[in-house]
Parts: C-alpha cells; sequence; structure tokens
C-alpha cells in the first residue's frame, strides 16, 4: 500500500514538474510564471466543474455460474494485451457479479455514452449520477465494432456534455480525463494527446484512437476524454499495461467517430458498416517498389472475394487503392475505416494504382455482416532475406484452399535465418505467383526467383489458408 501511495505521489510530482518546466520554457521573460501556473490552475477547475457533473458510474451486473476473474475492470478481461488479469476469487454458482465502468450524458433526457464491453451481455445497468442518485438504465443500441454503446434512464434536465472536433487535436494538446477508476466517482487526471491515429492495436474492430498519457485506470472506461475548452473530444477505452494499472498509455475513441455510431444507432437501432469484399494489407518498400511505386501510401488488395462489390466493380488482386471518395489513402487500417463509415447502398469512387497507371473505379458499397466480413484488414508483413523448400501442392490440399490443378507451390521447410523466412514465408504457404507469373513447376519457379533477382526485387503472391497475401524484397 505504501508502494503505491509513493509511486503516485511520485507520478504526480512528475508531471507538476513537467508542467512547470514546460510553462518556464514557453511564456516570455516578461510574463510572470506564477500568474500562468494560477491561469492554468483555474483552467483544470472550470473543466472539472463543467464536465464532472456529466459523468456518471455505470454498474451493470449478470450471473456467474462458475469461477471467473469479472468484477473489476471489463476492458482489462477482453483485451488481455493489455495488462495482467486481476486474481480470480471463488465464487458459488449462479452468483451475481458487479462490473463498473463510466459514462457521460450526451442528452438532458438522459441519454448516455458509454463502452460497448461495460455493459455486454449484461444482466441489469445501474447509472450513478453526481450526488449518489441511482437509475435503472435500459440499453438503446450498441456497436460492438466500434466499442460504443448508447444507454437511457428516466430522468430529465439532466447537464449534457459539450462535444469537441476531435479531428483538430494535437500532438501535445492538454487533455483531462474523468471517470471512476475503481468505483472511485468523478476523478479527474490531466495529460496530454501522445498521438492521434493509432491502429492495429487489436482492440475493436475499427481503430483510429487517440492515445494520451493522462492517467486512466479499471474504472475509466466510458468516460470522457476533454480538451482545455471542457469540449469531449474522446471516450476513454483501453489501457496498454503490464501491472493491471496506469502506465503512462491510454487509448481514446475519437469523439467525431462516437458521434457518428451514436447518430446511427438512433436513427436505425444500429450501425451499418459498408463492406467493399476485398482482404487488403500495407505496403513496404519492396512491395512498392515491385509495383512500381515510390512511397508506401495506399493499400493493396490482397484478395478479391467473389461476387463482393469489389469484384463486380472489377477490383483486382494486385492493385492499390490510393484514395477512397478523393481522400488519400495512407494505409490498409485507414482505408478499412473509410468503408466501415461509408453507408450500405452508396457508391464510392475509388482511384486505384494498376500496371505503374492510375484509374478511377466506382464501387456500389454493400453491408458488412457476420456473414460477409472478408473485410479490410492488414494481412500480413514482409521483412528481409531464400533458403526454402519446395514441393507440388497435394491434391487434398489443392481441393482443401479451392486452388486450381497444377498450380503452385507449397513450401515444406524454410531456414530460420533465410531470406525466404525473413521475408515472411512460413511453412504450408502455397507459392501461386512469383512476379506476376502464375508458377506451375520447379523449374519454372528456379527460372523466375533468378530473374527476379537480377532485377533487384521479387514479389510473391501466397496462398495462407483461406486468405491470399503479397510478400516482396529486394536484392
Amino acid at each position: 500500500m505504501y508502494k503505491a501511495r509513493y509511486t503516485e505521489s511520485l507520478i504526480m510530482l512528475l508531471i507538476f514538474a513537467t508542467i512547470l518546466f514546460v510553462v518556464t520554457a514557453v511564456v516570455p521573460a516578461s510574463a510572470d510564471p506564477q500568474s500562468v501556473i494560477k491561469d492554468l490552475d483555474q483552467a483544470y477547475t472550470q473543466i472539472a466543474q463543467k464536465v464532472s457533473p456529466s459523468v456518471v458510474r455505470v454498474s451493470s451486473t449478470k450471473n456467474v455460474s462458475v469461477a471467473s476473474d469479472e468484477g473489476l475492470e471489463p476492458f482489462l478481461r477482453q483485451f488481455p494485451f493489455f495488462g495482467d488479469q486481476f486474481p480470480k476469487q471463488p465464487r458459488h454458482p449462479q452468483s451475481v457479479e458487479t462490473l463498473m465502468g463510466s459514462g457521460f450524458i450526451v442528452s438532458s433526457d438522459g441519454l448516455i455514452m458509454t463502452n460497448y464491453h461495460v455493459v455486454k451481455d449484461m444482466k441489469e445497468i445501474t447509472v450513478t449520477l453526481p450526488g449518489k442518485r441511482d437509475y435503472k438504465a435500459k440499453l438503446i443500441g450498441a456497436d460492438p465494432e466500434s466499442d460504443i454503446a448508447l444507454i437511457k434512464i428516466d430522468a430529465k434536465n439532466l447537464p449534457a456534455v459539450t462535444w469537441g472536433d476531435s479531428s483538430k487535436l494535437r500532438v501535445g494538446e492538454i487533455v483531462v480525463a474523468i471517470g471512476n477508476p475503481f468505483g472511485l466517482s468523478g476523478t479527474v487526471t490531466n495529460g496530454i494527446v501522445s498521438a492521434t491515429g493509432r491502429t492495429n492495436m487489436g482492440i475493436i474492430g475499427y481503430e483510429d484512437f487517440i492515445q494520451t498519457d493522462a492517467p486512466i485506470n479499471p474504472g475509466n472506461s466510458g468516460g470522457p476524454l476533454v480538451n482545455i475548452k471542457g469540449e469531449v473530444v474522446g471516450i476513454n477505452t483501453a489501457i496498454a499495461t503490464q501491472s493491471g494499472g496506469y502506465m503512462g498509455v491510454g487509448f481514446t475513441i475519437p469523439s467525431d467517430s462516437a458521434k457518428l455510431v451514436m447518430d446511427e444507432l438512433l436513427k436505425y437501432g444500429k450501425v451499418q458498416h459498408g463492406l467493399l469484399g476485398i482482404n487488403i494489407q500495407d505496403l513496404t518498400e519492396p512491395l512498392a517498389k515491385s509495383f512500381g511505386r515510390t512511397d508506401l501510401n495506399g493499400a493493396l488488395v490482397s484478395q478479391v472475394v467473389p461476387d463482393s462489390p469489389a469484384a463486380k466493380a472489377g477490383i483486382k488482386t494486385g492493385d492499390i487503392i490510393l484514395d477512397y471518395n478523393d481522400k488519400p489513402v495512407s494505409g490498409a487500417s485507414q482505408l478499412k475505416n473509410l468503408v466501415g463509415q461509408t453507408r450500405p447502398g452508396s457508391t464510392a469512387k475509388l482511384t486505384i494504382w494498376r500496371d505503374k497507371k492510375t484509374a478511377d473505379v466506382s464501387v456500389a458499397i454493400a453491408e458488412r455482416t457476420t456473414k460477409t466480413a472478408q473485410a479490410e484488414v492488414p494481412a500480413a508483413k514482409a521483412s528481409n532475406e531464400l533458403g526454402i523448400t519446395v514441393d507440388k501442392v497435394p491434391p487434398q490440399l489443392t481441393s482443401e484452399l479451392g486452388l486450381k490443378q497444377g498450380v503452385g507451390l507449397v513450401i515444406k521447410n524454410e531456414t530460420p535465418d533465410g531470406r525466404g523466412a525473413a521475408m515472411g514465408l512460413r511453412t504450408g504457404d502455397v507459392i501461386l505467383e512469383v512476379d506476376n507469373r502464375p508458377i506451375t513447376s520447379l523449374s519454372e519457379f528456379d527460372k523466375d526467383v533468378m530473374e527476379a533477382k537480377q532485377d533487384g526485387v521479387i514479389r510473391f503472391m501466397i496462398q495462407r489458408g483461406a486468405a491470399t497475401i503479397f510478400l516482396a524484397e529486394t536484392f
């Protein structure tokens, strides 16, 4: 206990020292540093007074029939990447567990936003307003893919938050997190925006996180992140931790994304995510070079689902999507988010790179459902250096993978420190093409590899399980 208190005191001391250093460094010599700090102190106080009345505690209960580690912080269980699990405690059969998180009022008639994982599969939801007033809440709608849920209580004239524009956030900007860490209601912590546009975290389906060092702990899930004006710019969702508590890295869903989800839930009762019907991956330098690109922007199409919108529009494996509705595509995750935010039934314009030329393609966006979710996700990564053994694909594997008879070579093994292993090839992969040429024999493969070495770059299209992906390397 004393160690924990000492650590907390040290963290607060470091935060204050940092603020003092920044203030004295950027404030003109003629200004009074103490006066500036007093102004900052006043700003924090005003933020707390403005936003705290709109922040609620969300308690949800469920029946648990076996021993479990439920009961403290949902996101640490749901996303085990984020820290050690809390110690398991004995449970009686059919005992009732209470989970605690945060939320914030978005309308004066009792509409509240929180994280989906805070209320997922819950038997009963209780909202506690500042002043310890308890209300039973009902679930209005939720979107597991974005981890957003809307709940409602029967109350009037409640103080609703003011939304901010998360797209205008700058790295280094001061932000404040408000919530109920460890059930401690109305806790206010401060920090800065550490980064924006964090993706590939593996937390939720659609990721575009704000990263912050504002202290966030178990129980903060669903609470607001606000800017210096007291405007909500995000909803606190997860932390990266090895201890189960704050370690300086928190992740927040941007307010712009949260508002889009809220509007969809209120209007349609669910969020309809768009679907292209492709698998995509980020470009690496070797891949970009093999396709005649000089930069790494865009999303490489590694697979097109038959009869999908992309297939009907003529999108092909090996195309690189550069723009989506006139917005430049930086990578696979960004394209996935853009497609997911597109209303099914609408038409999207894509600018693609094919055969070293650009072309525009129009695609009728479909709806992403459980059955059609062959979605836009980064497929694989490629790296450096080829000691592999290949063989003809056995008939049984050809049938299992749906391949054409006689096409492709299966990798039987690879040398751990060889170029093939380093570039991402694995035992069991089926090499379908080398530099856009289908492979049907061992001699053909050897010839194509030698030619690729002379050209300075080699690109494989491989079948890995149900997916096709590209890998490339320079020589």
